[in-house]
Order: structure tokens, then C-alpha cells, then sequence
């Protein structure tokens, strides 16, 4: 008899961390459904964003941004792709801003000194937030930087570029294709 409670117990054990382990996986995978549920078509909510502004004083959240279409850049100063495609993307802020587009640039795994200087050489001008712990990092499935999602009115995400893109009108047709969108 006592073998058979040994047994159950680790039974029951392994049944207990056999659970854990696949809401753990299905939790670390859970971003990547983003990424999924584009490539079918769909568009996923954006996740909350609250962050802290690298270029000026507050935080930014990105809920008060709906009714707009927000473009979303993660980037890091250290990421020559991201240096690359910054003046095709000031160029769409500077295009679209009138029209109800907020691009935000969301700097991850960085020293803040560092972004600071790259705001300034690549004469960024749009709003930049700063994701110290890589919180929203995780809650967008990145795989690495530059990534930009488009979010429309309603705060869904209608596309993303998962790379670097220097030509202004990729971008030019990326807004606008969220632009036409009704919430």
C-alpha cells in the first residue's frame, strides 16, 4: 500500500508539473500569435503599452492614441538597420502627422545615453518611448529590431514589417493602407 501512495504521488507530481509546463510554453508562445494571426489574415489587438518618454518628461500609453493610426518602430541605437531606415521613417511622420498618424518609436535593450544620441543624429522628431525590461518587447513577439507594427483607429494591428525598410514609400503605402481602413 505504501507503494502505491509513493507511486500516486508521483504521479500527481508529474501530472502538476507536466501543467505548468505547457502553460509556460503556451505563455512564452503567446506573442508570436501575433505574428501567426497576420500571416492568416486576421488583426490581433495591439497589447497596452504604457512606457516612459525617452524624449521628454511623462509616459506615453498607447490607449490614448486610439481613433489614430499609430505606427509602432522598435529600434536600438547599436542596430545599423535601424539607422538606416530612420530617414524613410521621419519622413512618413512628417508626411502623415496631419492626418491623424502618430509614428512612436519604442527604444529596446539600450543605454539610455545612447538612444538619446541617436534621437538626435538621425533628427528623429516623433514621439519615443523607452522599454528598459523589454515588457512590451515580449508582448509584441519580437525577434529582434528594427520591427514596426501598424495599428488603425480601433487599435488593431493591421501590419507589421519584421526588418528594416528604407524606402519612404513602403511606408507612404503602409500609412495609407491603415489610413483607409474603417474602425
Amino acid at each position: 500500500m505504501g507503494s502505491r501512495r509513493r507511486q500516486a504521488i508521483l504521479l500527481g507530481g508529474l501530472v502538476v508539473f507536466l501543467g505548468l509546463l505547457g502553460f509556460a510554453t503556451f505563455r512564452a508562445n503567446r506573442p508570436a500569435s501575433l505574428t501567426v494571426a497576420l500571416a492568416r489574415g486576421e488583426t490581433p489587438a495591439a497589447p497596452p503599452l504604457v512606457l516612459p518618454r525617452l524624449d521628454a518628461e511623462g509616459d506615453l500609453d498607447l490607449g490614448t492614441l486610439r481613433g489614430r493610426v499609430v505606427v509602432l518602430n522598435f529600434w536600438s541605437s547599436w542596430c545599423i538597420p535601424c539607422r538606416e531606415e530612420a530617414p524613410a521613417l521621419e519622413a512618413a511622420w512628417q508626411r502623415y502627422r496631419g492626418q491623424g498618424v502618430v509614428v512612436v518609436g519604442v527604444n529596446v535593450q539600450d543605454l539610455t545615453p545612447a538612444a538619446l544620441r541617436f534621437l538626435h543624429e538621425t533628427r528623429t522628431t516623433y514621439p519615443t518611448v523607452r522599454d528598459k525590461d523589454n515588457t512590451v518587447y515580449r508582448a509584441y513577439g519580437l525577434t529582434g529590431v528594427p520591427e514596426t507594427f501598424f495599428v488603425d483607429r480601433s487599435g488593431r494591428i493591421v501590419r507589421k514589417f519584421p526588418g528594416a525598410v528604407t524606402d519612404p514609400q513602403e511606408w507612404f503605402r503602409a500609412v495609407e493602407a491603415a489610413l483607409a481602413r474603417q474602425p
